[in-house]
Parts: C-alpha cells; sequence; structure tokens
C-alpha cells in the first residue's frame, strides 16, 4: 500500500508553502505551532501521520528560531511515527559559513545539517546552495534543486543580444555560477576580484573582462545588504 504523502509549514513562509501544495494539488496538513512568553517553540501535528510521507517546508534563514522550530517539527514527525520525514529548505540559512576559513570560527552549515539528521529527517531538498560542498557533510540525501532553469527563460524574454551581452560574476565565489550562465546563455563573461575587510563590507580591487558599450549581467545567489551588487553595479557603470 502507498503511504499517503502530506505536507506541512512552518512559520518562515506559509505563503510559499501553500503554493507548494496547491502545484501538487492538495492541503496543507494541520499543524499547530506557538511561542511561549519565554520565547520557546511548541509544536503539535493535529492530524494523524503514522506511516505517511511528510514533507516539511521551512527555511533556516533569520530569525534563528526558524531552525529550532524545523528540528521540533521533525522530531515530533518521527515521535508520532511517520515513515518518511523530508526537509523542504526553499532558503538554507548559514551556507556561506561552509568551511574553518580563519581559527576559531564554527562550519555554521555542518551545524544545521547535523542537527536536522540527528532530529531524524530521512532527506534534506534546498535550492541554490551557496556552496555545493555543502552536500558532503549529511550522510542522508540530500538534493540542490537549481533555479537557473527559470531565470534563461526570463533572460531571454528579455531579448538580450547575446554578442552585445555580458555576465559579470561580483566576486570569485560566483564566478563558477557565472560562467554557467553565460555559457549557455552564449554570453560574455566577466569577473570583480575584491577584496573583504570585514563582514558585509568589501571593495573592488581589479575588474578582469571587456564590458565596453555592452549590457551587463549581474550573476549572485545570496543578497544580505546588496553592498557586493551595488559595487559590482558601480564597476560596470565605470567600465
Amino acid at each position: 500500500m502507498k503511504n499517503k504523502l502530506k505536507i506541512f509549514s512552518g512559520r518562515a513562509n506559509p505563503p510559499l508553502a501553500l503554493n507548494i501544495a496547491s502545484v501538487l494539488d492538495c492541503n496543507l496538513g494541520e499543524i499547530s505551532i506557538k511561542t511561549f512568553s519565554d520565547g520557546e517553540i511548541w509544536v503539535k501535528y493535529e492530524e494523524n501521520i503514522r506511516g505517511c510521507d511528510v514533507f516539511l517546508i521551512q527555511s533556516t534563514n533569520g530569525p534563528s528560531e526558524n531552525i529550532m522550530e524545523l528540528a521540533l517539527m521533525i522530531d515530533a514527525a518521527v515521535r508520532a511515527s511517520a515513515d518518511t520525514v523530508t526537509v523542504v529548505i526553499p532558503y538554507f540559512g548559514y551556507g556561506r559559513q561552509d568551511r574553518k576559513d580563519q581559527p576559531r570560527v564554527p562550519i555554521s552549515s555542518r551545524v544545521i545539517v547535523d542537527i536536522l539528521s540527528a532530529m531524524g529527517a530521512n532527506r534534506i531538498i534546498t535550492m541554490d546552495l551557496h556552496s555545493t560542498q555543502i552536500q558532503g557533510f549529511a550522510k542522508i540525501p540530500f538534493d540542490n534543486l537549481y533555479s537557473r532553469k527559470i531565470f534563461y527563460s526570463v533572460i531571454k524574454k528579455n531579448k538580450f543580444n547575446p554578442e552585445k551581452t555580458v555576465v559579470l560574476a561580483p566576486d570569485i565565489g560566483s564566478a563558477k555560477m557565472s560562467q554557467s550562465y553565460a555559457k549557455t546563455l552564449g554570453m560574455h563573461f566577466a569577473l570583480i576580484e575584491k577584496r573583504r575587510f570585514a563582514p558585509n563590507q568589501a571593495e573592488v580591487n581589479h575588474l578582469i573582462g571587456n564590458l565596453d558599450s555592452l549590457d551587463v549581467l549581474i550573476i549572485d545567489d545570496m543578497v544580505d545588504t546588496a553592498g557586493t551588487t551595488v559595487s559590482a553595479a558601480d564597476a560596470a557603470i565605470a567600465k
């Protein structure tokens, strides 16, 4: 007998979860999530999930309560005898901290994966990881989906002339992704080399490539203060 699929949403982005459920032609499952006055989170599934394939939709970006909320949702589902628990994380928070790049710092993305695995999740699904090496931290299946096909079609609809358009990577970290866009769309490629001197603060050192009289597409996967994007745009205009 095929297990029944049930989808539940945390409080990070209920409208997105509703849209996902609508595309799958099903309703979101009933779940109660409350926060006590002292900040503690309380979770309860309001329907039977025994033997079901449960999908939990919850991003782990700030506030950090989203992570704790997701951990409790997983634990509650496991204890309620769900057959499988799949965690769907549209935005994987702490994804930028994927290595020990200086002394006395954590590998935060590994911490998130360990929490989800320890709580009993059977699978993780996310989108556009800041670094694909994060998948290697997990001992459970970890799917990283790409949104590029959607953007490809949007860019093509805007009728950019590939011969007169350059894809500009705003930093070295986004170079591989930007090169993929440039290759697929048949456009030129350029790269900014920047120096980060503090969190959320960086300055452009060099711009490698020709931008003269070309349309510029700046491709990046994460926006925090938008400082990197603005600096890249300023550098592009200057060139």
